[in-house]
C-alpha cells in the first residue's frame, strides 16, 4: 500500500500493527505493569521532561478536558488560531468554566506579547493554547509564549496541545516551564489510534489536587496514584500500550533530533513545491508547520478530482478543515513518511496537473 499524506491517522508500520497482536496479559500482572512503565518512561523524551506521563485511553480531545477539569476551578483563557483550539475551549465551556476565549486570525501566529496582554492582571488558573494547529499548518511559538506567561502570569499553569507535533518537532516542556503537554497515538507517534499521553509536572498536579468535581476516568489523581504502582484505575488499551513500548524503541533509534531533521525536509520540500507551482501557502513564513501544510487552491484545481486520481495509487491527502475547508487542503508529512515518499507524491501531483 502507498503511503497516505493525511494529518491522521498516519500509516503505521508493519512491525507495530504487528506488536499489537501479541498475546493479552492480565493488566494487573506484573509482566504488564513492566511493559507499562518501560512505555511511558521512554516516552518522557519526546515531552522533554522528566516529570510523569500518563497513559489513556482516549483520543487528544479526552485530555483537552481531562485538564480543564483537573486543573481550573472556574477561570481559564484559551488562546486560538484555529480549529483545534477553538474546540478546546468549547470543551472548558461545556464543563461549566469561565473560559475566556483569546480568538485572533487563523493566518497568525500567537504572539507572546499579545499572550501576555491577555493575561495579565486576570488571576486565570490556566492558559491553554496548541502548539501546532492541525487545521492551518502553522506553528506557535511554544517557548516563547510560555516564557511570556510566566512573566506576565506567574502563578498559571501552562497548558499545551502537541497533538500534532509531538515526535515530529521540538518539545523541551521543563526548558521551556510549561505546565502539562498532551499527545496522542495516531500523528507523529505513528500508531493506531486510540492512546493518548500527558506529560504533567509537580506544580500542576499540586492544583490539580485543590480542584473538585475533576471526574473519574480522566481524574489526574488517580491515574497518578495508580501509575506510582504501574497500572490504571481501568483497564488500559493493552495492545496500543505494547506498540507505544515498541516504537518508542525505533524513534529513540533515529533519534530525536534526526527525526525532527526529517520533519522539517518534508516540510520544507513540500512549501517549496507548492510556491513554484502557484499555491498559496495559508501559514505565514516563519510559523510553519513541520508535520503538516496547509495550501490553498490558489490554481483552481478540482479537488475530488485530484483526490480520485490518487486513490487510483492508494494514496490519499486531506481537504481543508473548519471554517477553510473549501478553500483549502492539507498535505500531512509525519510519522513514518520520507523525503522520498513526499516526492513521489508531489511527481503524482504534477502528473495530475499536466492532464488538465
Amino acid at each position: 500500500m502507498s503511503p497516505m499524506f493525511v494529518p491522521g491517522p498516519v500509516d503505521v508500520a508493519p512491525e507495530i500493527m504487528a506488536a499489537q497482536s501479541r498475546p493479552m496479559l492480565p493488566h494487573r500482572a506484573k509482566e504488564f505493569e513492566a511493559i507499562f512503565h518501560r512505555a511511558a518512561d521512554k516516552s518522557r523524551a519526546l515531552f522533554g521532561t522528566q516529570s510523569r506521563v500518563l497513559l489513556n485511553a482516549a483520543s487528544g480531545s479526552g485530555l483537552h478536558e481531562a485538564a480543564v477539569r483537573n486543573f481550573v476551578h472556574k477561570k481559564m483563557l484559551v488562546c486560538a488560531n484555529g480549529a483545534f483550539a477553538k474546540r478546546w475551549h468549547d470543551v472548558a465551556v461545556s464543563n461549566g468554566k469561565d473560559a475566556d476565549l483569546l480568538d485572533i486570525d487563523w493566518q497568525a501566529p500567537l504572539l507572546p506579547e499579545q499572550v501576555a496582554e491577555a493575561v495579565k492582571g486576570k488571576g486565570y488558573e490556566a492558559v491553554a493554547f496548541v502548539h501546532n494547529e492541525t487545521s492551518t499548518g502553522l506553528m506557535n511559538p511554544a517557548a516563547a509564549i510560555a516564557a511570556a506567561i510566566r512573566e506576565a502570569s506567574p502563578d498559571s499553569l501552562i497548558l499545551v496541545d502537541a497533538v500534532s507535533s509531538l515526535a515530529g518537532a521540538e518539545m523541551q516542556m521543563d526548558a521551556w516551564d510549561i505546565d502539562f503537554v498532551l499527545t496522542s497515538s495516531q500523528k507523529c507517534l505513528a500508531l493506531p489510534p486510540g492512546l493518548s499521553l500527558a506529560a504533567i509536572n509537580d506544580r500542576a498536579m499540586e492544583k490539580a489536587k485543590t480542584v473538585e468535581n475533576r471526574g473519574w476516568y480522566f481524574d489526574f489523581v488517580r491515574l497518578e496514584t495508580h501509575r506510582l504502582k504501574d497500572t490504571t484505575p481501568a483497564t488500559p488499551a493493552i495492545g496500543l500500550i505494547y506498540a507505544l513500548d515498541l516504537q518508542m524503541d525505533r524513534i529513540l533509534a533515529e533519534g530525536l533530533e534526526n527525526r525532527y531533521a526529517r520533519h522539517r525536509a518534508m516540510a520544507d520540500c513540500t512549501a517549496g513545491w507548492a510556491v513554484a507551482h502557484g499555491f498559496g501557502l495559508y501559514a505565514p513564513e516563519g510559523y510553519r508547520s513541520h508535520t503538516v501544510t496547509t495550501l490553498m487552491n490558489t490554481p483552481g484545481i478540482d479537488m475530488p478530482a485530484l483526490k480520485a486520481f490518487l486513490l487510483q495509487r492508494d494514496t490519499r491527502i486531506a481537504g481543508g478543515y473548519g471554517k477553510i475547508k473549501d478553500t483549502t487542503f492539507r498535505i500531512g508529512h509525519m510519522g513514518e513518511l520520507t523525503l522520498a515518499d513526499v516526492q513521489t507524491l508531489l511527481a503524482a501531483f504534477e502528473e495530475f496537473m499536466g492532464k488538465k
